[in-house]
């Protein structure tokens, strides 16, 4: 695991809408991204597999299926080492919901999402959740923006988090954002040991599957 994920900050790094991954250790990526889908649509998502797709055709599939204006999701799933990660495509913004929780039975999951059209404007976020119980989470810009301030989460855990923040020279305000995202991301890369295969995931085929609403 040698891509790290601070290349995520990139503009449209691996899809126009910015990106949604979701990444777990010790689960097999298939029932990963099973978890992930439940809690699609409220829990109401039809699930099936549609082949071993590459990014662009996934996201050619959904266009040309359903259109512009789809609320349909796909989600491409992967291994690398003892992790396992979903790469979410489509309207996935806001689809999402808490239950069932993916984190359920002692796992840990790590989420990182960022809404990069979005004009209101929604910053990079992060969550690690560990058997149903939030364990830390940020806004990635740590502009005290939506409802973020600071590191939250358990307590000794956020605290090292904030650390190495600070250590790295964040907050800083008169930074741009990009390198607030990238800088954050190379903070979360380093104390978590987070690593996702940018080639595979740009131009590789991995399984997928597609979630429709009812």
């Amino acid at each position: 695991m040698t891509d790290g994920i601070t290349w995520l900050a990139e503009p449209r790094s691996i899809a126009w809408g910015g990106y949604g991954i979701v990444m777990a250790r010790d689960l097999e990526s298939e029932s990963l991204a099973r978890r992930v889908a439940a809690t699609g649509f409220r829990g109401r998502t039809s699930t099936r597999f549609i082949g071993e797709l590459t990014g662009r055709q996934t996201q050619d599939v959904l266009d040309g299926v359903f259109g512009s204006g789809h609320e349909e999701i796909a989600l491409r799933h992967g291994e690398v080492g003892e992790w396992s990660y979903v790469v979410k495509y489509g309207c996935w913004q806001a689809q999402f919901g808490p239950a069932p929780r993916v984190d359920r039975g002692e796992l840990h999951v790590f989420q990182l999402e960022f809404e990069e059209e979005n004009g209101k404007p929604v910053p990079p976020n992060f969550a690690y959740c560990h058997d149903e119980r939030l364990m830390c989470a940020f806004n990635l810009h740590l502009d005290g923006s939506w409802g973020y301030d600071g590191v939250q989460g358990e307590p000794g855990l956020a605290s090292a988090v904030q650390d190495r923040l600070t250590a790295a020279g964040l907050p800083d305000h008169d930074l741009d954002r990009r390198t607030v995202h990238r800088t954050s991301l190379k903070v979360l890369q380093e104390h978590f040991g987070l690593s996702l295969p940018r080639r595979r995931i740009v131009e590789g085929a991995l399984p997928t599957l597609l979630l429709t609403a009812p």
